[in-house]
């Protein structure tokens, strides 16, 4: 006899394959699915980073990997300057690096660049993503989802800075590894973490409209310090990140981009993929995906009611005697 909440949940199943069904088959091979409306709100979040600030001292890594859960060691260790020697992206261990550029103005003092996601106003990752593991939030943040996600690692190709990665040492359940934002952290009301422990505010967090205003007046004030541009603010439709530099951001390993929204490029090869599919085989595949889902969103829950009940079992008898 099934439980009420297995019932529950294959009826949900069940009514999503039927309006998953019917909108297979109302969709012909001349229509292209509509990109999403924009949702962001005029107070979104965004940070600056200041490049001709930065010191290279890797605390932001440092940070980043600690409040993430990830195996960080001794900050004391992020001192090394070894590893400027070779440019490096993130990885499944490290949502954000730093990498060291020389500096023509002044060889002693090199530039520093931090690379994390972006979190675009438009992510290509957020389009391309077949089955919604990926959304855009009205706070700037860009959010990837383990119980939606199907690894089919759409987003990897369709980024335009190559930010998202695939975590191949896990056999099981490998997961897509990207900058969050400090998604939980801003939520507890915190700084986002690589922000809050920088140590010569080389980041600056608000508004993405302060932001901007911010890095125009830094512009304004010190010509020489500075190029005329603020890398971010209208590349790709913009980006919750922003960055300031001194030096061409093309040789600073800056991809060099349009105004235009990356959507409108993955879209147009989705739908002209999707064009040429049988509606039949469509379907299927879609049947899969969302019982690969279901399934994955199933073990979750599971793991979330084992850790209770762990933690009640794990609590002083005093404590249970009084509850």
């Amino acid at each position: 006899m099934e439980t009420n909440s297995n019932s529950h949940s294959r009826r949900h199943f069940i009514k999503n394959v039927a309006a998953l069904g019917a909108g297979v088959v109302a969709t012909s091979a001349n229509q292209a699915v509509a990109a999403p409306a924009n949702i962001l709100s005029e107070d979104r979040k965004g940070v600056l980073v200041d490049t001709t600030v930065c010191i290279g001292c890797r605390n932001c890594e440092w940070a980043c990997k600690k409040s993430h859960d990830k195996e960080s060691g001794n900050i004391e260790e992020y001192s090394d300057r070894s590893v400027f020697k070779q440019f490096r992206r993130p990885s499944a261990a490290t949502y954000t690096v730093v990498n060291e550029f020389s500096n023509p103005k002044n060889p002693a003092l090199p530039i520093n660049v931090k690379v994390q996601c972006m979190h675009c106003d438009r992510p290509a990752c957020v389009s391309a993503c077949i089955v919604g593991a990926l959304s855009k939030y009205e706070d700037g943040s860009t959010i990837w989802d383990p119980v939606k996600c199907i690894g089919c690692r759409y987003c990897m190709v369709a980024c335009s800075f190559q930010i998202p990665t695939f975590d191949y040492n896990k056999a099981i359940e490998p997961n897509i590894n990207k900058c969050d934002f400090c998604n939980e952290r801003r939520k507890a009301g915190k700084l986002p973490a690589c922000v809050d422990i920088c140590p010569v505010e080389a980041l600056v967090f608000g508004t993405r409209s302060e932001i901007i205003k911010i890095a125009r007046e830094k512009i304004q004030r010190n010509p020489e310090r500075y190029i005329n541009h603020i890398y971010g603010e209208n590349e790709v439709s913009g980006t919750s990140w922003v960055y300031l530099a001194g030096r061409n951001f093309y040789e600073l390993g800056f991809p060099k981009l349009g105004f235009k929204h990356a959507p409108g490029v993955s879209e147009a090869i989705q739908h002209g993929i999707f064009a040429y599919f049988v509606p039949p085989v469509m379907f299927y595949s879609l049947l899969g995906t969302m019982m690969w889902i279901y399934k994955r969103r199933e073990e979750f829950n599971k793991e979330a009611e084992l850790a209770e009940e762990l933690e009640l079992q794990s609590e002083p008898e005093s404590e249970v005697e009084e509850l």
